[in-house]
């Protein structure tokens, strides 16, 4: 058992005796005792003070730790612990309100226990709700009654009595349960597969130690600064962003804890997940299995550093993972997507090219496609003096002449899903397009504005044809450096979706070089991610939070809403600074919109947009409900409608296109499905293609018109 000091002792029995008496919920005859004693230890408090004074000093927006803060901290800290609202009751959260305006003092110079004592509060709810739970599946529910479950209690009241958590927790285990049965599990089978779960949570609960609590409260202290600053302990420094592929053998994602599910936080480029497709961003994961008939592992309510041992394994076996697709209809099942294990391999993180052709009055133009999963750069090999390093701008002028030398007629700059990467190469890259000048501005917690240039102002363009750059939700950060440089000096066109907004610069401190070794102990301090800065066009509009908005959209279902700094509530805002002198080329809005206007008319026709587009319409209509049936008959109804609308929406858009329909969607092909943006997109440049060829015609050069 962990050492606590004795002033840790003396505050633990007061702080819960005052619990039991200020929370009317409470029965005098709980044991709200756990295994473990939860507690500050010193190292914990010193690191509190160590963060507040790099808040104060060095975050960005000069952060005052204050009592608006502290408020601010409580509301992100309860969120963090029941953010959907399932266990705590309003007179917990009413209990809690009395530190309202003291988080700050004792992060900065007081006693932590208060934040324990609130986790020792919430822990005990969870005992009971899952205790609970745990005597509802001696009797099996009944699936003929018409009621409704609401999964997403984010917004509703706090529960009033535990009477009401009993009613709500009632619907969610019959919810459990219908999901089991809908996937042809016999009630024992399900009653089995829940109580594992529903004891494993408990148990997670049990060991859950005093530095998974502090890390927890430090994380929404962070959190409440903005979105990407954040408290890492030693021990979970990496099980909150686990990039698998480039250390071990594993399926190339990044996860994170989702409440008691693990989330897909995005598909690392060149992995085996993303060669693979099937996995996608937001994906919950609710089982695993190894080999290809191995039993599936219900890992609702595991560690994350438990699942990741799952899924890792020796190169070249297999993972089966159940998941619930971010897409999927309210109360739909779980797929099973089976991986191969493997490492990223640096050729397929690189970007790559293609060519789309595309008919047109009896010509095939031909539109050059060059995807960047990755602003990346080799400085390993280029520190240790090797000439031929790899990185996205080298890669990309090569496949530039490749391309050119293949005979195009315009170029795509795909840059959806891609998160960023190195600075270094969004202003080289970007350079490859633009003479010369500033790509971006980059300004300092302390107002310090510094320009980034195209680092080889003296190189030729490597590209002057017709361009495009294809943008989703998903691009971000680098990715948003380089479209927004590419739009600010008119070089081309954006296409797409409203990029992510991420235009906040972090840096990273190591506590332990700040503190004396015998206080770190064995276990160290961990590190703080800070934000300390901000990106800024050369325009002097920022890219943070509204990112960069295309020139021409393309419907996307990439849920704005859900997805993007936007979404975040702690984001730093939208603003400008002062335009610096750069060189933009010729208007581009009478252009833009001769583009559009085709675009509009030929997406009407085409049958593979319609499709998109039902699809989208579809997926919107589902997400926008909160609640499902827990009447068997109605689920399976839904299901079987879900179905067949897309079955319905896939011969329609076979029958436009001359092909044979399909019985079932068993029988479709996910390779020959359609990439229709990317043919929207393809479709946009040869008209730029186009619309060159007759501003550079002979004709057109007589009359002394103006090139486009």
């Amino acid at each position: 058992m962990r050492t606590i000091p004795n002033r840790h002792r003396k505050w633990i029995p007061g702080l819960l005796l005052a619990a039991l008496a200020a929370v009317p919920a409470f029965a005098a005859t709980e044991d709200i005792r756990s295994d473990e004693p939860l507690a500050p230890e010193r190292r914990h408090e010193e690191i509190g003070q160590m963060v507040t004074q790099f808040i104060q000093r060095s975050h960005y927006n000069h952060v005052a730790v204050d009592d608006d803060l502290s408020s601010r901290v409580l509301d992100r800290y309860i969120e963090s612990l029941d953010g959907n609202r399932m266990y705590l009751l309003a007179g917990d959260v009413a209990y809690f309100d009395q530190y309202r305006d003291q988080l700050d003092d004792f992060v900065k110079n007081k006693p932590l226990d208060p934040v324990y004592d609130m986790f020792q509060v919430y822990r005990t709810r969870v005992r009971e709700r899952y205790e609970h739970a745990l005597t509802m599946l001696n009797i099996e529910p009944d699936f003929t009654i018409d009621e409704s479950f609401q999964f997403d209690r984010s917004e509703a009241p706090w529960a009033e009595s535990s009477e009401q958590l009993d009613e709500i927790w009632r619907k969610r285990v019959k919810n459990d349960a219908l999901r089991h049965v809908l996937n042809d599990k016999t009630w024992d089978e399900t009653r089995e597969i829940l109580e594992k779960r529903y004891k494993r949570l408990l148990r997670r609960m049990e060991q859950v130690n005093s530095d998974d609590v502090f890390e927890g409260f430090m994380n929404a202290f962070a959190h409440t600064l903005d979105p990407h600053s954040s408290y890492l302990s030693p021990r979970n420094s990496e099980e909150y962003r686990i990039q698998m592929s480039l250390s071990y053998f594993g399926i190339g994602a990044s996860l994170q804890p989702d409440d008691d599910y693990v989330k897909i936080i995005n598909i690392i480029p060149g992995g085996p997940a993303d060669i693979d497709g099937s996995l996608k961003a937001n994906d919950l994961i609710t089982g695993v299995a190894q080999g290809e008939d191995g039993e599936i592992v219900d890992v609702v309510g595991w560690r994350l550093d438990d699942v990741v041992d799952l899924i890792r394994g020796p190169a070249d076996s297999i993972v089966r993972l159940q998941v619930i697709p971010a897409d999927a209809m309210p109360g739909s099942g779980e797929n099973v997507i089976a991986l191969t294990r493997g490492q990223v391999k640096l050729e397929e993180q690189a970007a790559k090219s293609d060519i789309v052709t595309v008919p047109h009055e009896g010509r095939e133009w031909r539109i050059g496609v060059i995807e960047v999963p990755s602003f990346y750069r080799d400085y390993r090999a280029l520190s240790s003096g090797d000439k031929d390093f790899t990185s996205t701008t080298r890669d990309v002028k090569r496949l530039i002449g490749e391309l050119e030398d293949d005979g195009i007629d315009g170029l795509i700059m795909d840059l959806r899903g891609n998160g960023g990467g190195h600075l270094t190469e969004a202003t080289a890259l970007s350079g490859l397009f633009i003479d010369n000048g500033p790509v971006v501005q980059l300004r300092n917690s302390n107002g310090r504005i510094s320009r980034l240039d195209d680092p080889d102002p003296v190189a030729r363009v490597a590209y002057d044809g017709p361009l495009a750059v294809l943008v989703d939700r998903f691009s971000a950060s680098a990715s948003e450096i380089f479209a927004a440089a590419i739009q600010d000096y008119r070089r081309g066109v954006i296409i797409g979706q409203q990029t992510f907004g991420k235009g906040t610069v972090q840096n990273l401190y190591s506590l332990d070089q700040y503190m004396s070794p015998e206080l770190a102990g064995d276990k160290g301090l961990g590190q703080l991610t800070l934000t300390i800065g901000k990106y800024y066009r050369v325009t002097g509009e920022s890219t943070q939070h509204r990112g960069v908005d295309p020139d021409i959209a393309l419907p996307s279902a990439i849920d704005a809403e859900q997805i993007g700094e936007s979404v975040r509530d702690s984001a730093l805002p939208w603003d400008t600074i002062q335009t610096t002198r750069f060189r933009a080329g010729a208007p581009l809005d009478d252009t833009i919109q001769s583009l559009t206007v085709s675009h509009t008319e030929r997406s009407e026709l085409d049958p593979n947009y319609q499709w998109l587009i039902g699809g989208i319409r579809d997926y919107e209509e589902a997400r926008s409900r909160n609640t499902v049936a827990l009447n068997i008959e109605t689920r399976k109804a839904e299901r079987e409608n879900e179905m067949l609308r897309r079955l319905e929406r896939e011969n329609e858009r076979r029958k436009s296109l001359n092909l044979d329909p399909v019985e079932s969607l068993e029988d479709v092909n996910e390779d020959d499905l359609p990439d229709v943006l990317l043919d929207q997109a393809a479709g946009i440049v040869r008209d730029m293609a186009e619309m060159r060829e007759v501003d550079a015609s002979p004709a057109r050069t007589a009359q002394n018109l103006p090139l486009r």
